[in-house]
């Protein structure tokens, strides 16, 4: 699941975007990039989101599963031109 977009389905966040970056058994670690940042990206339940599009941009998928440093503007950029795409 690193690197596909995933919406929030509860919480205070609820509806927010993001994009996946870690993955564990029970959890994910999402990041938007603004108040979510790589340095402390989001702890959230498996349970507790939707993936909305398997796979973000594709360069940026590989570049965090190969554990290539990305940076925030990549994310913001990828979950903008989401949005956009998705409001058409």
């Amino acid at each position: 699941m690193v690197g596909c977009f995933a919406s929030s389905k509860a919480g205070h966040d609820r509806n927010a975007v993001y994009i996946i970056v870690k993955e564990e058994a029970e959890y994910v670690y999402v990041a938007d990039g603004k108040a979510r940042t790589l340095d402390k990206p989001k702890k959230k339940n498996k349970k507790h989101i939707q993936v909305i599009r398997k796979e973000s941009d594709d360069i940026l998928r590989e570049k965090l599963l190969r554990g290539q440093r990305i940076y925030n503007e990549e994310i913001r950029r990828a979950i903008g031109g989401f949005i956009c795409q998705r409001q058409m």
